[in-house]
């Protein structure tokens, strides 16, 4: 039977540039960079404690969906030092996190225009 969700795929233009805004800015981890084909890497991204991470890849038939919605949501402990820590150090958000009777969220942006949402 099915266990879990081992990755999910992100659709970039620029593997290099991708890997720097995931590591340097997110504080993912790279846990596999290995070459693909003629063009691409498949780069695998661990994320905290996780199972599950994120693959920055292109198929070509997906190349159309960089730069929109992602799907990806992603979890922190304390909204607000997540917020201010990762404008710090440079991420895009589309506004100030929004509290609801049902959490707090906030969406941003990758350097490819990807959204994403966080929450607690």
């Amino acid at each position: 039977m099915i266990k879990m969700l081992k990755f999910a795929s992100l659709p970039v233009s620029d593997q290099e540039r991708s890997v720097a805004f995931f590591t340097e800015k997110l504080g993912f981890k790279v846990m596999t960079d290995q070459k693909f084909d003629e063009s691409q890497r498949w780069i695998e991204l661990g994320i905290g404690n996780s199972q599950t991470g994120i693959v920055l890849f292109t198929p070509q038939e997906h190349a159309d969906r960089i730069g929109t919605y992602s799907g990806l949501s992603f979890k922190c402990d304390n909204m607000d030092k997540t917020y201010a820590e990762l404008r710090e150090r440079g991420v895009e958000f589309l506004g100030p996190p929004k509290r609801e009777s049902w959490g707090t969220s906030v969406r941003f942006k990758d350097p490819d225009g990807n959204i994403f949402v966080m929450s607690e």
